[in-house]
């Protein structure tokens, strides 16, 4: 019979110690940075051609969020590599999303003129308090964020991409 306790004793602590852990990470608080993904595929954003469609559709999928603007210099020069790597990746299954930091009418002539094949949002200046919940206090641009198909930011990317390194942060997705 104690030779039985020792034996069970040991394995229900075990078990006990087990079923903490999970609840613990099951209840653990979301990181700032995944919140902001929530609540940007909660939005309600007119594309380019002056479309409202909801970013929500782009839940669960690998996302690349290139918060950009036309007057941003270092933006402009990024977007036709963007547009090549939206090729690239689009058999992986990974979505580039342009949100755009203009006026309607300046990003859709921009998107006529460059033929931006990835879709480009105009969130205007409401975009600055999407760049502060991704960690970006300063509003610099161009600012991107890779997100997982699970919502977790995997990087984030303050001025112009370093499209080598940007390529294998994709890959690794």
């Amino acid at each position: 019979m104690k030779r039985n306790i020792f034996i069970f004793v040991p394995i229900a602590i075990l078990f006990c110690v087990i079923g903490v852990y999970f609840g613990v990470q099951r209840h653990a608080p979301a990181s700032p940075e995944s919140l902001a993904v929530a609540n940007l595929l909660t939005q309600d954003m007119p594309d380019a051609s002056g479309k409202t469609s909801s970013l929500a559709q782009w839940k669960g999928k690998p996302l690349l969020v290139n918060f950009w603007a036309t007057w941003c210099a270092p933006c402009v020069e990024e977007m036709p590599e963007l547009n090549a790597l939206q090729t690239e990746v689009a058999a992986k299954n990974i979505q580039i999303v342009g949100i755009g930091i203009d006026s309607a009418d300046n990003i859709a002539k921009f998107a006529g003129k460059y033929k931006i094949s990835y879709p480009l949002y105009v969130a205007g200046t409401g975009a600055t308090a999407l760049l502060r919940q991704f960690g970006n206090q300063s509003g610099g641009l161009p600012f991107t964020v890779l997100v997982g198909s699970d919502g977790q930011v995997k990087k984030m990317y303050l001025g112009s991409i370093k499209f080598n390194e940007l390529r294998k942060d994709l890959a690794s997705l």
